[in-house]
């Protein structure tokens, strides 16, 4: 017996042991430790055969088998097999992949009761509450569980920041909380459907059962997450697991709640903000059939599942579904050839649905969906463009958009602000010389952080100390030019002393459970000015929220990215979205230089299916993505020179082998050349069809590790590039 084992390692294909002297019998899908060199790793029995390339004298033998039986399914070792192959990623990286951290490191799957948690009779008594004024994590951990008193999961609990678990400790030992099983409460009734959503949701309920990919195209507020969840309620009915993919971890709250509220069954969550043991144990509920849904991010994807019923992938559009780094996959596009392994169907829902996924529906391979309008009684917001040409501005705010906001919030409306740049600015610059921060490590300006007195790059996380004189002419006349969000809100603070500014971006949500904090003060209408970057505009159900005002649209009019577009119009559909969405009508602004932009105006005239179509017939014109395709080979290394010789290199071995209908493009530098202190190059490759590209990668691929300046260079591959950056 030999055992094919997929090691976590660069390298391709799998290596093959003989089986340990005693334990049980292998199979694939079973952990088993190897020696690996020097190293002893924690690999995957893939296959099991009779027979090796290598003489049986020069096998090793695995340690030990570490499971009783298979932890990761066939399905899931197929679809592990497929993205290798199509992405060109060793498969031992692909399938750790698919692995908790915990099950990586060789440690036992063992399935564990639901960590579910309440408040004892004691600790429900407002003499409890008060008996906590100075421990102000275990207040706020009681004050979450008063406001739950049927109980809460522990992963609802992650949110809450710092040591929570040992604030619940003490809360037990004081006799205020108690662990208990799940309760199984009657699920709250849905709020009746209109006619647009309930099509949709017989479309999808006839489509259980067999795969069939369908697009939900919904206006913001048209209810989509209502016709998810009457989905759902039809395949649990069935007897059926669902999976439900969101971008990224701030959305996973409020829709935690929302199903739980409406489904019956039990629900796990699977994201980066769990400790590692709790992923495992949601992980294992899902392979074993006792969680009926499960909710997380891009890597929930490869969560085993017992009986699988429903794929959903929320937010199908956004860019965070893509894996950007080491093993560069796309959770979308592989939740669809998932969903084809397993027979279910696949709804994919966005207010503002790819390119690809319109083109998918053009070619007849997924349906198209329609929520044309928004849900109940809510009705689109009203748009207009300011040109704030020649105008004065204070930290970025027109004087018509500050009047807008003082009519709004005397009418009791709330107002969103949005600013795609946190920092206090940009730039920092002397005033006597014009020198600029600049960041030693990157092409790139270092952003001033006011409140910490930093300076610190965006791209690569180096900081500093504000310098107190300039570096060239030591001039103490430095100066801030542009905003951010930091800057912006002491503006605003100062203008609305007795307003509550609530600033959400990544430096505000640093620390764990902030973001959760910030939103519930938004919801609660606690904060009535809310401003933040592109994290504010994703998915967040904001019903106060009378006026929005985007401050630059600029800067993704002009991007060097030829989905800059795309990416822009999706922005301003997403963020505008956020207003008016109950009873009260809402107001977008939109402040710019250039309101006669063909994209501003098509936007705002026909909206962004008419721009969805315009766009996709430029693309077609062009010859760009998705009417061909594409992968980009990179490369980086300590000097200039390394990278640009190593794909000069694959160049000329990929036009030796490759068909003329292949084109290869470059070497030419990044379009940020140096980052994190290395230099970075790509090469681009590019085919009218998938065939073409793939069958000259599987040729290329290979080859590029013994080219002779590859031991110079990290190089790296990714097919189907999401940033060309």
């Amino acid at each position: 017996m030999i055992l094919h084992v997929a090691v976590p390692c660069p390298l391709h294909g799998t290596f093959d042991y003989l089986p340990p002297a005693d334990g049980p019998v292998p199979r694939p899908g079973m952990r088993v430790q190897v020696p690996f060199g020097r190293r002893h790793l924690v690999g995957l029995i893939h296959t099991v055969g009779d027979s090796s390339d290598l003489p049986q004298h020069q096998l090793r033998r695995a340690h030990a088998i570490l499971d009783p039986e298979p932890i990761l399914p066939a399905d899931v070792l197929a679809l592990a097999d497929w993205a290798a192959r199509y992405y060109h990623h060793p498969l031992g990286e692909v399938l750790a992949t698919a692995l908790p951290v915990a099950l990586r490191q060789g440690k036992r799957a063992r399935a564990g009761s639901p960590d579910w948690w309440r408040l004892t009779a004691t600790g429900r008594e407002p003499a409890a509450l008060d008996s906590l004024r100075r421990a102000h994590r275990q207040q706020a951990l009681l004050q979450r569980l008063l406001q739950q008193p049927e109980g809460v999961d522990a992963a609802e609990l992650a949110d809450l920041g710092g040591n929570w678990r040992q604030a619940l400790a003490a809360l037990v030992d004081k006799g205020f909380a108690e662990r208990c099983t799940p309760p199984r409460p009657e699920p709250a009734p849905a709020p009746p459907l209109n006619p647009d959503q309930e099509q949709a949701v017989a479309v999808i309920c006839e489509a259980l059962g067999d795969f069939h990919a369908l697009l939900l195209d919904g206006v913001t507020g048209s209810g989509k997450t209502e016709v998810y969840l009457a989905a759902l309620e039809a395949n649990l009915a069935r007897g059926r697991q669902a999976l439900v993919l969101v971008p990224e971890i701030g959305l996973t709250p409020q829709l935690i709640r929302r199903f739980r509220r409406r489904l019956p069954g039990r629900l796990v969550v699977l994201h980066s903000g769990l400790a590692e043991g709790e992923r495992l144990q949601a992980w294992l509920a899902a392979g074993s059939g006792q969680a009926d849904v499960v909710i997380g991010t891009r890597s929930a994807l490869f969560t085993p599942l017992a009986r699988p019923g429903l794929l959903i992938v929320d937010e199908e559009h956004d860019l965070a579904l893509k894996q950007q780094d080491g093993f560069r996959y796309h959770a979308r596009d592989l939740a669809a050839v998932r969903a084809r392994q397993l027979g279910v169907p696949l709804v994919l829902g966005s207010a503002t649905p790819s390119l690809e996924s319109l083109y998918n529906c053009q070619q007849g391979r997924y349906r198209h969906l329609h929520l044309p309008r928004r849900a109940g009684e809510a009705r689109p917001p009203v748009t207009h463009l300011l040109d704030i040409r020649g105008q004065p501005l204070e930290a970025g705010l027109s004087r018509e958009l500050m009047q807008r906001m003082c009519q709004h919030l005397d009418a009791d409306g709330q107002v969103l602000l949005f600013l795609n740049r946190r920092g206090y600015a940009p730039v920092l610059l002397c005033h006597a010389c014009g020198w600029v921060a600049a960041c030693p490590r990157c092409d790139a300006r270092m952003t001033w952080h006011q409140r910490d007195r930093r300076l610190r790059c965006h791209h690569c996380g180096h900081e500093r100390r504000v310098p107190e004189q300039c570096q060239e002419c030591d001039s103490d006349d430095l100066r801030s030019l542009g905003q951010g969000t930091e800057q912006l809100e002491q503006i605003l603070t100062a203008r609305f002393p007795d307003v509550m500014v609530a600033r959400i971006d990544r430096d505000s949500t640093r620390r764990k459970g902030a973001m959760e904090q910030l939103l519930d003060r938004a919801r609660s209408g606690e904060a009535r000015i809310l401003l933040g970057t592109q994290m504010l505009a994703k998915g967040h159900h904001l019903p106060s929220v009378t006026l929005v005002g985007i401050l630059d649209c600029d800067q993704g009019l002009f991007g060097a990215d030829f989905r800059a577009p795309e990416r822009m119009a999706q922005l301003i559909t997403q963020v505008a979205g956020r207003a008016g969405r109950a009873e009260r009508s809402g107001e977008v602004l939109i402040q710019t230089h250039h309101p006669q932009h063909p994209l501003l105006q098509l936007l705002l005239r026909e909206g962004y299916s008419r721009f969805a179509r315009e766009s996709l017939a430029e693309r077609q014109a062009a010859g760009l993505p998705p009417y061909s395709h594409l992968a980009l080979l990179r490369a980086e290394a300590v000097d200039a020179g390394p990278p640009r010789l190593f794909l000069q290199e694959a160049r000329e071995w990929g036009e030796r082998v490759s068909s003329p209908q292949v084109m290869l493009m470059g070497p030419v530098p990044a379009p940020m050349e140096r980052r994190a202190g290395r230099y970075r190059a790509q090469l681009l490759l590019q085919a009218p069809d998938r065939r073409s590209l793939h069958t000259l990668l599987d040729g290329l691929v290979p080859q590029l590790s013994g080219l002779p300046s590859a031991r110079r260079v990290r190089w790296s591959l990714d097919v189907d590039p999401q940033e060309m950056l």
